[in-house]
């Protein structure tokens, strides 16, 4: 059957492009759905590219044979409906779809379970409408090649169509939709663009109008309950909930604090306590850098400023310091001047930290590297390289403090690559865990042991406050000798290295539940949930 809307082969042309746009565009998405419950490290976006080239391969097996099956392009444009109406519904279900898969887990994944968790979460949500679109490019080569004498040059303008609708449809999501609206609308756009290439087909050919029909309420209803941005929907007392291009935030507010996070089911990123005094997490053990370096009015530089706790803390417990900031994340600096008071006197620079440092000349007392993002540090802020530079930043007497996210000890442990690393650059190295965090402090000096450094510092102390914090942090302090695990440019495994550490704090989490579980049944666990 000849349809009129084929007959120039523009609308296949324009059909290829747009399903280019939609993969590419579904694929950034899923990076920013995932992120929130499972990370943005180089292994979350490893499972997204391996299962979505999956879904493809497959669909273009598929779509092969049932084009030379049967070659009515009515087929394909079902399909293209069918996965527009897939893609609108991720907003709706998707959040609740990782939650569930997260839950089923529990109970029967003892080893690896953030890697599987997000590929299960990835396989039935994505992997369907991804296979369909796999079958778009052989249905239109059947469709759109009339002899041999022009299949080449038909074939490679479809090709040409799908890969510069995939270069718009990634830098479309990464840089307008999901800052402007969001991930849910981005979905919901992109799978409206699919819809409409379906509906004009089927209706220039005026039959299967009961699919449109029914594919039309479906995406109307997803339009109504799928543009909320909420994916921490259990949550009530949120201040902000939005996203940025780099992360997922998340401000929440209690009588005590004011909390930055940017992964929805764990982690503190910054706090600003209402009475402006010390958080009991790890920004105060880093308070003993500034104790350190000795100077009545140390010069600090915060490497992740955050919303500023660092730097707030640092002015208000050193009069007369000066604290400097660097975050690449501007939305967070935003949130910063609008939830969390960063006094007007701290200078932020957007940009990233390793990049900042190779652009000033100027030297610090202090410099925090505080550069974990999500669950993962950037490797190129782990390297000999960057500490190198880091060391050559610091004035004299001055004391680098690096904030080790996790935990984690043992031969192979991330830990231990960070500090052979930075040992290998600082003579003296020392470090301390902070009491009821995963949080480990290190402090390097390049001229002095930093626990002499600390106790001379001390004597100078005149807050009772931080006198008192600086005694605890030279209690747990231990001297490291370096070893020979260097992270270097060419080779920092920091994800790989990470995830171990996860996972085995998760599967301690996991053990504690299916504990209760054999104890009291489901409803122990949903009674501590309440």
């Amino acid at each position: 059957m000849e349809y009129k809307i084929l007959k120039s082969k523009f609308f296949l042309y324009v059909t290829e492009f747009f399903a280019g746009v939609s993969v590419m565009a579904v694929e950034l998405g899923a990076s920013r759905l995932l992120a929130p419950y499972f990370s943005s490290s180089q292994i979350v976006w490893t499972i997204i590219i391996g299962t979505i080239m999956i879904a493809m391969a497959l669909g273009n097996l598929y779509g092969g044979r049932a084009a030379d099956k049967n070659p009515d392009p009515a087929r394909l444009y079902r399909r293209i409906l069918i996965a527009a109406v897939w893609i609108a519904a991720i907003p709706v279900l998707g959040k609740y779809i990782i939650l569930g898969i997260t839950g089923l887990l529990i109970f029967s994944v003892s080893t690896n379970f953030l890697v599987i968790a997000a590929f299960a979460s990835c396989m039935l949500i994505f992997v369907f409408p991804l296979f369909l679109l796999g079958t778009v490019t052989p249905s239109l080569v059947k469709a759109a090649v009339d002899s041999l004498d022009d299949s080449g040059r038909t074939v490679g303008r479809l090709g040409a169509c799908n890969t510069v609708g995939s270069i718009l449809g990634t830098f479309l999501p990464t840089f307008v939709t999901i800052p402007a609206v969001g991930t849910a609308v981005t979905f919901l756009i992109f799978s409206g663009i699919l819809l409409l290439i379906g509906l004009a087909f089927f209706l220039s050919a005026k039959k299967g109008l009961r699919t449109v029909i029914v594919c039309l309420l479906l995406f109307i209803l997803c339009l109504v309950f799928g543009r909320s941005t909420a994916f921490a929907f259990w949550e009530e007392d949120l201040s902000y909930e939005g996203e940025s291009v780099y992360n997922y935030l998340q401000v929440k507010e209690d009588e005590r604090k004011v909390i930055l996070s940017t992964n929805v089911l764990f982690g503190v990123q910054s706090v600003k306590m209402k009475d402006e005094g010390l958080t009991g997490l790890y920004y105060d053990y880093a308070l003993a850098a500034p104790v350190m370096a000795g100077k009545e009015a140390p010069s600090v530089l915060v490497l992740g400023n955050g919303t500023g706790t660092y730097a707030r803390q640092c002015l208000r417990y050193f009069p007369g310091s000066s604290a400097e900031g660097v975050e690449i994340d501007g939305r967070i600096t935003d949130l910063a001047w609008e939830y969390f008071d960063m006094p007007e006197a701290v200078k932020v620079t957007e940009y990233d930290g390793r990049a900042f440092l190779q652009a000033v000349d100027t030297k610090y007392d202090v410099i925090l590297v505080d550069a974990y993002q999500d669950i993962t540090i950037p490797f190129q802020m782990s390297s000999v390289e960057f500490f190198t530079m880091a060391r050559e930043h610091l004035s004299e007497g001055g004391v680098m403090v690096v904030n080790m996210n996790m935990h984690s000890d043992g031969e192979g442990s991330i830990n231990e690559y960070l500090c052979d690393t930075i040992a290998s650059v600082f003579p003296w190295v020392a470090t301390v865990d902070v009491p009821g965090s995963t949080n480990r402090e290190l402090f390097a000096s390049a001229e002095r042991d930093v626990t002499e450094l600390l106790e001379e510092g001390r004597a100078r102390l005149e807050d009772p406050e931080l006198d008192a914090l600086a005694v605890r942090v030279a209690g747990g302090l231990e001297p490291y000798s370096g070893g020979g695990r260097i992270l270097t440019d060419d080779k920092a495994p920091v994800e790989v290295l990470g995830m171990r550490v996860i996972d085995r704090l998760i599967a301690e989490e996991l053990a504690w539940y299916r504990g209760v579980y054999e104890r009291e049944g489901l409803r122990g666990i949903l009674d501590d949930f309440t």
